[in-house]
């Protein structure tokens, strides 16, 4: 029998319409030529819990919701899928590839919304994710505007104004200044492939 490679958390983060999906895909696919086990994950979502609590989240016909009650229905269905999914399959060995975390919520909550970072940060660390953080987050930048022109406005979320998603967007450079050992930047407005070589090239610095 080969070696258990050891399992790994990697988080996609970015604005609307930076090919998150595309991209998740093709990272599975190295990992699984590698010989790993993966598992696909999205937030708000991944569990029957986190899919309803989504569904309320993006719903348009909940344009009235206040910033703390969004945040609080994010954490919530963050902490069911942490606790039902991410936490057991990491301790089985299995590979997790999860499209938002909680940089998510610091850039659309916190940045976006102006809610105390924080406070964030603490409820985050108490109640949701304990200790659990991604070895990798790869950041798909592209201006909001082309982003949202991609794949147009259709929830709650991708309804709010451009200058919302431009403050979320700011939110993630930050956020990817801070932390560049865990952060890698990408031009999501570059051709598929080639945004595909750049994910590949820094996979494979962390998978080694």
């Amino acid at each position: 029998m080969g070696r258990l490679k050891k399992a790994v958390f990697i988080t996609f983060e970015g604005t609307e319409g930076g090919g998150k999906s595309t991209q998740i895909r093709k990272a599975a696919a190295l990992l699984r030529r590698q010989g790993r086990r993966v598992l696909l994950l999205r937030e708000p979502g991944g569990t029957r819990v986190s899919e309803a609590v989504r569904a309320v989240l993006l719903d348009p016909k909940n344009k009235g919701m206040r910033p703390e009650a969004e945040l609080l229905l994010y954490l919530a269905a963050r902490a069911q899928l942490v606790f039902e999914k991410i936490t057991p399959a990491l301790s089985r060995g299995v590979s997790v590839i999860l499209d938002r975390f909680e940089d998510s919520t610091r850039a659309y909550q916190g940045f976006g919304r102006g809610l105390s970072l924080s406070a964030i940060e603490t409820v985050s660390r108490n109640w949701v994710r304990g200790d659990l953080k991604p070895d990798l987050t790869i950041l798909l930048d592209i201006d909001p505007a082309r982003g949202m022109a991609r794949g147009g406005r259709h929830d709650r979320m991708e309804k709010e104004s451009l200058r919302f998603h431009r403050r979320v967007r700011q939110g993630f450079l930050k956020m990817a200044r801070r932390n560049p050992e865990r952060y890698e930047v990408i031009d999501a407005a570059l051709p598929i492939e080639e945004v595909a070589r750049l994910v590949k090239g820094r996979l494979e610095r962390v998978l080694r």
